[in-house]
């Protein structure tokens, strides 16, 4: 299954539903489901609707420092355990927002990563048992203020202005996150291409690693990490994150 969030050119209530094909199917929920989807008896044609960020969490657990070249890429040590900061939620984008160069920064990164999201309250969960808790996985660019990184030894005013987490466009169940092409193009050209076989600390376990120091809320989404070939970004680029199985994602900086 394919889920979206979406609005509609009669309102701008959010909508939830499925993608089949080129229709999407609203339904009532996609959380706390248990595979029952209860559908609303409306169908839309794809290119009709606004697609939003289809998740809204409460939180995002942004991993870091979770590929080998992009640890050597930064001239950092290998962690022995993950190391975590947290996104706001107000950072969040929808697929073709707009992310806004903080006046702040003169240098702002684009991070291309493979994000999983929570399907229901997830605590002391095993690693066997982070499947069941896994609503399926979309496109994620964990956006940075380069430049402010190192000012005060931690990541929050870097990472958490607002249109910093763009997500999207859709999350699937379809895929198997631990071999994923994982790619970012910027104004077309390919600057990130790994796979998530690379990854340090997998999907199961950085859900039992969480769960077990927090509550993980239905819609919440953890970011996975990103690969070497980080670059700045300029007022006016186009940049598309592309992971397969899970579409593109793309966002103009302004």
């Amino acid at each position: 299954m394919k889920y979206v969030m979406f609005s509609t050119v009669e309102d701008d209530d959010i909508h939830m539903g499925y993608l089949n094909d080129e229709k999407i199917v609203e339904i009532e929920n996609i959380y706390d489901t248990e595979g029952e989807l209860v559908e609303c008896g409306k169908t839309y044609d794809r290119e009709s609707v606004i697609l939003l960020a289809p998740t809204i969490p409460t939180k995002a657990l942004c991993v870091g420092l979770n590929y080998k070249d992009h640890i050597e890429e930064m001239k950092l040590v290998t962690p022995k355990s993950p190391v975590i900061f947290i996104k706001p939620a107000s950072s969040v984008l929808d697929p073709n927002g707009e992310i806004i160069r903080p006046e702040m920064s003169q240098r702002v990164d684009y991070e291309a990563e493979l994000a999983i999201v929570i399907k229901k309250e997830c605590k002391n969960v095993s690693i066997e048992e982070s499947k069941d808790y896994i609503l399926g996985y979309t496109c994620a660019n964990d956006v940075t203020a380069r430049d402010l990184q190192d000012q005060n030894g931690q990541w929050t005013i870097c990472k958490g202005f607002d249109t910093f987490l763009p997500l999207g466009p859709y999350v699937s169940d379809e895929v198997d996150p631990t071999n994923l092409k994982i790619e970012s193009r910027l104004n077309g050209k390919v600057m990130q291409s790994s796979n998530t076989k690379n990854l340090l600390f997998t999907c199961d376990y950085l859900v039992s690693y969480l769960s077990k120091v927090m509550t993980l809320l239905p819609g919440d989404v953890i970011l996975t990490g990103t690969p070497s070939g980080i670059h700045k970004m300029e007022a006016g680029d186009v940049i598309e994150i592309e992971i397969e199985g899970l579409g593109v994602l793309r966002n103009e900086v302004v």
